[in-house]
């Protein structure tokens, strides 16, 4: 066990970390020349496409140094704060981390809110300034950042560019030299977590584990504490680049497990896994995930329901950060409501059902949640504007306030402060860490960032600006259930719960939108927003116009009033009868409403 280490790469987004992995692998001689490819780690479509890390992943390396054989196992994260539940999986795996710093942006929020997450598990942090080969790179001034955060010396910062290849040999150095070996007793019973698990449809679910006691080998019984459940490990084995079987893995180690699992709900991330016949004590796995942005999926074609919620466990399997549970909609069926970290994360997990399973899916108006106090004290959850209860028997609502930490040039306070104001927040603290950079600390309500708040920060920042928040808990704040009703009746699918000082705008704004997406019909569709029995916007969508006076030519005007008169009831009686069919246009209409 003394020649195993175990690490993972953090750092903010586009600060090189899968890059850094490629360089490590080709170093160690992991991977030979005819499949080595820029981000190597990153195997999924999406991940190429837009250029970051998804999902966080394994890989075991070989090195040698002084004469000594050791194993790295090595997981590389991603950066995006909407995947940090994958990074505090990745560090409840490992002993050690590399901070990777971009010698030319210096430290950002995701920087630090990820070694806070390292630190709590007492890793060791070995910091690495990354880029210095850039022509606008500022390596003095950013270690000096570096020193000021972490408190280390200077000379401890290993200075390198994946790109080009510099300081890798340091890298993988300092990583046997400072991260320490694993503890753990591979004669004792035996403990192994699993960190992430893959559906594979010719083996059933592949599980990835970190053994910390005892030894698990081919063949043996073991179970899954928290299911309960009994398996037999038909093949285990190390994760190289291709998985490579092995005859036992033991203490300290990182492998995966196939058992002909079914089941996708059998496997559950943070799991124990332990011998049927010696069994161990569960070890305690990550905390439960706190879900930000609530959204109902539903299929197109109503009879692909149970397909949809197959499709979705084997998903979670992947994604463990995915909550959801089924729910119906009166104007879309059967569906799911589902939990994220954030928008992009939405994005990614509506992307992946399309590419992966081949499901069409409707994405509702996300929300996020709030609690309802009732007159007679109890408390409700609400994560749908259809489960608000009635307005007599609300004493208030409560919205979930985050606290978000900002980092930007000192140029962009202004605006940022206002972006913030606009949003209900509150600035709390407003530190300069350099003479040129600001930490700015505020409490704002999450309803109001997880539209477009993030774009927005981007757009005002001109890139600069990094943000991360955590939830601080619960406020009483004046919100409304906003209804849409088109021709009277209301479109549950487009109903949002708004702040009562934005409620006319948003209703204002999301009838206009409404009129340019729905198609016109042969009668006329009144679309109006409405808090309870107030209407506080309408928009009309005009019928489309048959000319029934064509075959009158001349004629007395008797004879045209009343053939218009006829058309007039007809199309009175349409509009009673006819129903409107919203387009999914409609329904994402609401994500881009500024």
């Amino acid at each position: 066990m003394e020649h195993i280490r175990n690490f993972c790469i953090i750092a903010h987004i586009d600060h090189g970390k899968s890059t850094l992995a490629d360089r490590l692998l080709e170093v160690t001689g992991t991977l030979t020349e005819r499949q080595m490819q820029d981000q190597v780690l990153d195997n999924m479509d999406l991940e190429r496409e837009k250029g970051i890390t998804i999902k966080a992943h394994a890989i075991q390396m070989n090195y040698r140094l002084n004469g000594t054989d050791y194993v790295l196992n090595l997981i590389d994260t991603p950066g995006h704060v909407d995947f940090s539940y994958e990074v505090s999986r990745s560090i409840a795996a490992c002993e050690g981390a590399l901070l990777v710093v971009d010698a030319s942006q210096g430290i950002e929020a995701q920087t630090i809110s990820n070694l806070y997450l390292a630190l709590e598990h007492d890793l060791e942090i070995i910091p690495v300034l990354n880029k210095i080969d850039l022509p606008h790179a500022m390596p003095d001034e950013v270690s000096d950042q570096i020193v000021d955060l972490l408190g280390c010396k200077k000379e401890d910062i290993i200075r390198a560019s994946a790109k080009e290849g510099i300081g890798i040999e340091e890298i993988l150095r300092a990583v046997v030299e400072r991260i320490p070996p694993p503890t753990g007793d591979a004669q004792a019973p035996l403990q192994a977590m699993i960190f992430d698990s893959v559906f594979n449809s010719f083996r059933g679910i592949e599980v990835y584990f970190r053994v910390f006691n005892g030894t698990v080998r081919k063949g043996d019984k073991v179970k899954f504490v928290s299911t309960g459940k009994e398996y037999t490990a038909d093949e285990i084995g190390v994760l190289k680049l291709e998985k490579q079987p092995r005859e036992e893995i033991s203490a300290g180690n990182v492998g995966y497990m196939i058992s002909g699992i079914k089941e996708a709900r059998e496997v559950k991330v943070g799991d124990t896994i332990t011998h049927v016949d010696r069994p161990g004590e569960a070890i305690k796995g990550f905390e439960n995930v706190k879900p930000m942005v609530f959204a109902g999926i539903y299929p197109v074609d109503t009879s692909e329901f149970e397909e949809l919620r197959a499709s979705m466990e084997k998903l979670q399997l992947n994604d463990a950060s995915l909550v959801w549970e089924p729910e119906t909609s009166a104007a879309l069926g059967f569906g799911f409501r589902c939990g994220f970290l954030g928008m992009l994360h939405m994005e990614i997990v509506q992307e992946r059902l399309e590419r992966e399973f081949g499901m069409t899916v409707i994405t509702t108006v996300p929300s996020v949640q709030f609690r309802a106090v009732k007159t007679d004290g109890s408390i409700i959850e609400i994560n749908a504007p259809s489960e608000m209860p009635e307005p007599n028997t609300i004493d208030h609502i409560e919205e979930p306030y985050i606290k978000a930490q900002i980092i930007t040039k000192a140029e962009f306070i202004g605006p940022i402060i206002k972006l913030c104001m606009d949003k209900r927040g509150v600035i709390k603290n407003q530190t300069y860490l350099t003479t040129d950079r600001v930490e700015m600390t505020f409490e704002m309500p999450l309803a109001e960032i997880v539209f477009d708040f993030f774009d927005k920060l981007k757009t005002i920042s001109k890139g600069y600006a990094s943000l991360d928040y955590h939830l601080i808990g619960y406020r009483e704040s004046d919100m409304v259930k906003l209804d849409i009703q088109l021709n009277g009746d209301k479109v549950d699918a487009l109903s949002a719960i708004v702040h009562r000082s934005k409620a006319y705008e948003w209703g204002k704004k999301l009838c206009e939108k409404l009129k340019e997406l729905l198609p016109r019909q042969m009668f006329e569709i009144a679309i109006q927003a409405a808090i309870g029995q107030k209407i506080i916007a309408r928009e009309t969508v005009k019928a489309l116009r048959k000319n029934v006076l064509a075959k009158c030519y001349g004629g007395d005007i008797t004879r045209k009033r009343k053939l218009l008169e006829k058309q007039k009831k007809g199309k009175k009686r349409m509009r009673q009868v006819g129903n409107v069919e919203i387009p999914q246009e409609a329904f994402m209409a609401v994500l881009k409403i500024d």
